[in-house]
């Protein structure tokens, strides 16, 4: 089957009072930040919290009846599964998910009470995607591909619709790139209407596939690390999703685990918007891929907001110590009465607020007649920590900062 701009406009239809028209938020900081007017396309906000719907909804749709009789099963590290879930018994059909062991488990309880049996194998998305192919086999459902499927790219390209709708002037659209599957879709319908948008995409560094593929022109398996944007390590592109980022795109860049990282707390902090990792790719790149592109229109797909709460937390604390707005601080004080109250004191003169103490006498690296403390700070930013550092070596304490 051969994607169509009437396959999008069909699954528009489809999807009308399924999956919400979200927000296209433009955001002061990012647009200052980057030298562009920065806008934010909200699908964080979707029904199940992620784009993902809009595709796997639009395929069980399409399903003959003696299809939807023998039910579907789909391979997803956690935003597919839901889309394949609510779509499946919004029909009545039975849904079988595998998905990868350490899956987020937000994302595997929520799947469940969409109504979908969740098998967990492997420890990345390909892993599990074969596990899916296996049970296929054995039980005859009927395969939602995530991404590599003309029905779900034409779901996924309803996005792009929409932006070009909402926003007409629109010059370039960033996308996150895992299988391929949103890209391809938003790409394909966006330059369908618009022919002269540009559309980056955006992968991890830890898990580049499609980055590689495009540059070695021939489908490439990347084996790759893992990546708090769980939603887009994909080891393998697909054939189809391929030749349309071939195609359409115009180009692609890769982000590291600390861009990725900050763009969630920044996100969270600035924009009010919860993001996973896979979401907060396009901000990644924007704030540090696109030095080129300066006073044009840019959207962001936020393609996701279901990040486990854990993860958030170590994400948060992480950004706060890059940012020089926590820090750990060692050093060793005489073990006598005040000593401890004389270097609290010092900190709290120079605006810091201790956010936790450890006083030790007994660890094997401690000299007889003197404690260890180890601090939890915060500061202000990093020439707030310079200015602590300089008090207490002026003070004679010796430090060690993290």
């Amino acid at each position: 089957m051969k994607l169509t701009l009437e396959d999008v406009r069909e699954a528009r239809e489809v999807l009308k009072n399924v999956a919400y028209k979200t927000g296209l938020v433009h955001n002061t900081t990012f647009s200052e930040m980057s030298g562009n007017n920065v806008y934010l396309k909200m699908e964080n906000l979707q029904k199940t919290g992620s784009f993902k719907l809009r595709g796997a909804y639009n395929k069980i749709a399409h399903l003959t009846e003696e299809e939807k009789r023998r039910g579907v099963i789909a391979s997803s590290a956690g935003n597919h599964a839901q889309g394949v879930a609510l779509g499946a018994t919004s029909y009545g059909i039975k849904s079988t998910i595998v998905m990868p062991k350490h899956a987020p488990l937000s994302k595997v309880s929520a799947t469940k009470k969409y109504g979908a049996e969740v098998v967990l194998h492997g420890n990345v998305y390909d892993e599990a995607y074969a596990m899916a192919k296996k049970i296929q086999e054995e039980t005859g459902a009927t395969f939602i591909h995530p991404f590599n499927d003309p029905l779900v790219i034409a779901g996924q390209g309803t996005i792009g619709l929409e932006i070009i709708e909402d926003l007409p002037e629109t010059d370039v659209i960033v996308v996150p790139i895992g299988g391929g599957g949103l890209i391809s879709g938003v790409a394909f319908a966006a330059k369908s209407v618009k022919p002269d948008v540009k559309v980056i995409g955006v992968q991890t560094s830890n898990m580049p596939s499609m980055a590689v593929s495009i540059s070695k022109k021939t489908i490439t398996t990347v084996e790759g690390v893992p990546t708090i944007a769980d939603g887009i390590a994909v080891k393998t592109p697909g054939d189809l999703t391929f030749e349309m980022v071939q195609k359409y795109v115009d180009d692609i860049v890769t982000v590291d685990e600390d861009e990725i990282a900050n763009a969630i707390l920044l996100l969270l902090e600035r924009a009010k918007v919860v993001s996973e990792g896979a979401g907060a790719v396009a901000v990644a790149a924007i704030l540090n891929r696109m030095n080129g592109i300066k006073n044009k229109r840019v959207v962001a797909v936020v393609s996701g907001g279901n990040i486990d709460v854990n993860i958030l937390a170590r994400v948060i604390d992480k950004g706060l110590v890059k940012s020089g707005r926590k820090i750990f601080v060692d050093t060793f004080i005489p073990d006598k009465p005040g000593t401890l109250w004389r270097l609290l004191n010092l900190i709290a003169e120079t605006g810091a607020n201790v956010l936790s103490v450890a006083h030790s006498r007994s660890t094997k690296d401690v000299p007889i007649g003197y404690a260890k403390v180890e601090l939890e700070l915060e500061t202000a930013d990093e020439e707030h920590v310079r200015r602590l550092k300089d008090v207490l070596e002026q003070h004679n304490y010796s430090i060690s900062i993290q």
